[in-house]
């Protein structure tokens, strides 16, 4: 009931949301469509509304959407966990320009380290995908599409607690091709990532930098079209035991293009390293995949679709002690992995249908099976649409095969994969100035991989969760005024003992209101409420946060942007024992040259 009248009283405020029926989603069925025919919730943010935020990084950006949650330990660049429709961290799917960039041997994807100046768009995909992705996919997907650029831009930022970033890039683009590079760095001096109440509270300044270079590039070749995209990080993380080096690259090649007048395809390569080496803990990290995809889309009648295509995947993951020179190898195991999958998507009427089926072949489980089903209806202004989907995680390297410490949390080589079957019931309304979004889903996932074996608590499949979620979002616009409104309940418990999942709240609501002058500057907040949380030994305490941002386009090409975040000084946490920022200033100069 709160989180009703809170929808209802900030219903007669106005904001900028990232959520558009007017948007092109192509991660959520594997094809470009309309958002307001996919048969999902979706929500794409352009680099337009990116610019308009002024976030410095992407938790800033994304974390007031509705059913999106995040845990971090400190400030920018500290690890970063982010859960979707209160699922497991690992149970998202992060792509970066369709490349799968997740730890092999954690299962998590260390997108602290993707910088926000790198990105051009956004996907977020809410529900189980596994059917057209696969494992990771029980609660959503994430997916990046990094910038291709014209002409040359470059971009200094600074700000509070000695944040300073800057970039330089160029790129050229013809009626044959294009091809451009970026290239940034960022300073944080930070704060202490830990609190006094911390294992190992130190009060120095934990920070951190990071190095990134960014290349896309495509050329058409007759109908077909072969694109190329590259996207790498260098980082340093401070924190109150040391200090982490993180390296990671993504880069990917795709040829697609119509093979015949109803067939179009999309063949994609792609390969993705992640090395973290903490040497305060005497551990490095290794992570190595490779990945094709072909996916195919025929158009067999009026608004009728098969899709279908192979994956083939291979991950190794390696583990090395560094207590001493040479590095001890800890473990190193690599896994294959096939699939196959078909759907048939289509309109007859006023209705709309999806039907999907995956088959895969994993070296740790063998063959598994999963399908997903969607129904929707269209009326005049809006849409209304039921869904049932299965999920899939596969057990990650260390959870298989980690020796553990001293015996203890070692990996177990005969653990289950994990799997979900999740319903939703979703309605999308466009009401004059007003769209309203409501979604109802229920999700319950089996065999969950838990560290509660035996005198060794060694890695076993028992535990079972249940999440049960209501998001609720209203967007206005008037005039040279942008309104937008969201609210999320969702209940994350442990199914056998009724004990909340960590670190995901209850109850959660976003407002957020923009107005546009005619001279082209931009003046925008944003307010963000977070009810409890349990975590390890520790209650967090509910919190909400106050953010202004401008942005002024005050010459041809240039604009000046200016964020004040946590402006009431807030003090609270997302993970027991870390801190969290505090008041911050950010001002960013760019410039873009014009065509």
């Amino acid at each position: 009931m709160s989180l009703i009248l809170t929808v209802a009283i900030v219903a007669t405020m106005p904001a900028v949301t990232a959520d558009t029926l007017d948007s092109v989603t192509v991660v959520a069925s594997r094809r470009p469509q309309p958002v307001a025919s996919v048969l999902a919730d979706v929500t794409v943010i352009e680099r337009e509304q990116i610019d308009i935020s002024q976030a410095p990084d992407l938790l800033e950006l994304l974390r007031r959407l509705p059913g999106v949650d995040f845990a971090r330990t400190g400030g920018s660049g500290q690890q970063t966990s982010a859960f979707l429709r209160g699922s497991n961290f690992n149970h998202v799917l992060f792509l970066v320009d369709g490349v799968r960039v997740a730890s092999a041997n954690t299962g998590a994807a260390a997108f602290e380290h993707l910088p926000i100046d790198q990105i051009e768009r956004i996907e977020i995909v809410r529900g189980p995908r596994a059917s057209y992705y696969g494992s990771d996919a029980i609660g959503g997907v994430i997916a990046i599409t990094t910038r291709e650029r014209v002409g040359g831009a470059a971009l200094l930022r600074i700000g509070s607690q000695g944040r300073g970033a800057a970039l330089a890039a160029y790129g050229v683009s013809g009626d044959r091709g294009a091809l451009s590079v970026q290239v940034g760095g960022e300073n944080y001096d930070g704060f202490s990532s830990q609190t006094p109440d911390g294992f190992s509270y130190d009060p120095d300044d934990d920070g951190y930098k990071n190095r990134n270079l960014g290349l896309r590039a495509r050329l058409t070749l007759g109908s077909q079209r072969l694109s190329f995209s590259g996207l790498a990080t260098d980082s340093d993380s401070e924190f109150d035991q040391g200090e982490s080096h993180a390296d990671q690259y993504a880069i990917g090649a795709t040829l697609e293009g119509p093979i015949s007048d109803p067939w179009s395809h999309r063949l994609s390569v792609g390969s993705a390293r992640d090395d973290l080496d903490t040497p305060a803990f005497f551990a490095r990290f290794l992570t190595r995949r490779q990945q094709l995809d072909w996916v195919n889309d025929v158009e067999f009648a009026s608004a009728q679709h098969v899709v279908f295509g192979v994956n083939l995947q291979r991950e190794r993951g390696e583990n090395l002690d560094t207590f001493a020179a040479p590095a001890t190898r800890v473990f190193r195991e690599s896994l294959q992995h096939q699939a196959v999958f078909a759907a048939w998507q289509g309109a007859n009427g006023n209705f709309d249908h999806e039907l999907v089926v995956r088959y895969d072949d994993h070296e740790s489980f063998g063959g598994e099976v999963t399908a997903q089903a969607a129904l929707g209806w269209r009326f005049d202004g809006g849409r209304v649409f039921a869904s049932w989907g299965e999920g899939l995680r596969a057990p990650n390297l260390n959870e298989l095969y980690s020796p553990g410490f001293s015996g203890l949390f070692g990996g177990n080589p005969d653990l289950d994969p994990e799997h979900s079957r999740s319903a939703e019931l979703g309605v999308d309304w466009r009401m004059d100035e007003f769209d309203l979004g409501a979604n109802v889903y229920r999700t319950r996932i089996r065999d969950l991989v838990v560290f509660e074996g035996g005198q060794t608590f060694q890695a076993i499949n028992i535990a079972r969760a249940a999440i049960d979620g209501v998001e609720l979002t209203l967007d206005r616009n008037v005039g040279a005024w942008s309104f937008g409104t969201s609210a999320t309940w969702q209940h994350p418990r442990n199914e056998d003992t009724d004990a909340e999942l960590l670190r995901r709240p209850e109850h959660k609501a976003a407002v957020d209101l923009g107005y546009r002058f005619e001279t082209g500057i931009h003046v925008g907040g944003d307010v963000a409420y977070v009810s409890e949380r349990a975590d390890f030994g520790a209650d967090l305490g509910s919190y909400s946060v106050v953010g202004l941002h401008a942005d002024w386009p005050f010459a041809e090409g240039w604009t000046l942007g200016a964020r004040l975040s946590n402006i009431g000084d807030r003090d609270y946490q997302w993970a027991a024992g870390f801190a969290a920022p505090g008041a911050e200033a950010i001002v960013t100069l760019s410039w873009q040259q014009q065509p």
